[in-house]
């Protein structure tokens, strides 16, 4: 007898596990999802004002549903993040979503939160470097897998150069402003608004500028989140559809917002606001297409591998639905 009532209770659980892998996601109080982990990002004022104006928790709070928000200092950090499965939502450059899409990362770019022209190449306001060329043999900051990164090999291809024709310094984005300012790079591929406020506060100067191999900044979400709660998704989008339409109907309040967040002055702000269109938001055919120049001058350059389909990544990483289901 003592040994038949263990037997009994393992049965019986087995039992229940059964049942309840038969029933709806939503009767299952495991699967009801209870938090929601989106990023806010410095180069994403739309995040800024979505987290200071708290409509996604306000629309989610009768759900149950928290909101966390977790700060991302470039690209690779929120990719980092969403690889992890710390992150449901990341800002990125578009660029870098594709790279990282092909490097495994499982993700979805759903949203268009800026068509920016976030990065140029700079130094310092004393230096003889004027010109692309001048860079052989100098050191130079930048943070891998970000757009910065991708926009300096793109760069450094376009006038017949490779990485290892400079002395790349691998330094977070705000260490590499830094170490421009110190003297301790040459160079440095930047990233707005440190960018200007590198400008404005530090005389730095702007060398080498492409606005056309600036990519998008896009949102992406985890690709099982994505599946498992598009309804969530869409409310997500919703929210910053709301929160995009503010920004642009309020551009001194934006600008007082960004300075805020990132502790910056308002001219910089201002500043990185001159190279920030927050137009745009459905993500589709114009998006796809930068991102798919982008990914195939990486692969010219020897970045990605000959044998990596781009275009086949680039139609994995976007999906047009959400944002499109925004304007119907």
């Amino acid at each position: 007898m003592t040994s038949l009532f263990p037997r009994r209770a393992v049965l019986g659980a087995l039992f229940a596990a059964a049942l309840s892998s038969l029933l709806p996601g939503a009767a299952r109080a495991a699967d009801r999802v209870t938090e929601i982990r989106l990023d806010y990002a410095y180069y994403n004022p739309v995040s800024l004002v979505l987290k200071e104006k708290g409509w996604l928790e306000e629309d989610l709070k009768k759900d149950g549903i928290a909101v966390r928000w977790v700060l991302s200092l470039g690209s690779n950090k929120a990719l980092e993040f969403l690889n992890a499965g710390s992150l449901d939502f990341g800002s990125t450059a578009g660029a870098a979503a594709l790279i990282a899409r092909i490097n495994g990362n499982p993700i979805k770019s759903v949203y268009v939160y800026s068509k920016p022209e976030w990065t140029a190449l700079v130094t310092g306001p004393n230096s003889a470097i004027t010109k692309v060329e001048d860079l052989k043999g100098k050191r130079v900051a930048v943070t891998r897998g970000t757009d910065p990164h991708i926009f300096l090999v793109r760069t450094l291809a376009r006038h017949k150069l490779i990485d290892k024709d400079i002395k790349l310094v691998l330094l977070q984005h705000q260490d590499g402003r830094l170490a421009l300012e110190k003297g301790d790079v040459d160079a440095w591929a930047g990233l707005d608004p440190l960018m200007a406020q590198a400008e404005i506060d530090n005389g730095a100067t702007l060398f080498y500028r492409n606005a056309a191999a600036n990519s998008w900044g896009v949102l992406n979400v985890r690709e099982e989140f994505a599946t498992q709660q598009p309804e969530l998704v869409a409310r997500v989008l919703r929210a910053y559809e709301k929160a995009r339409a503010h920004a642009l109907a309020n551009p001194a309040e934006l600008k007082t917002t960004i300075a805020t967040a990132a502790k910056l002055s308002e001219p910089v702000a201002a500043r990185q606001l001159e190279r920030t269109d927050l137009s745009h938001s459905a993500i589709g055919a114009e998006q796809a297409d930068t991102i798919l120049q982008a990914g195939l001058a990486l692969q010219e350059s020897g970045v990605l591998g000959a044998d990596v389909d781009v275009k086949g990544a680039v139609a994995a990483l976007i999906d047009p639905s959400f944002s499109k289901a925004l304007t119907q």
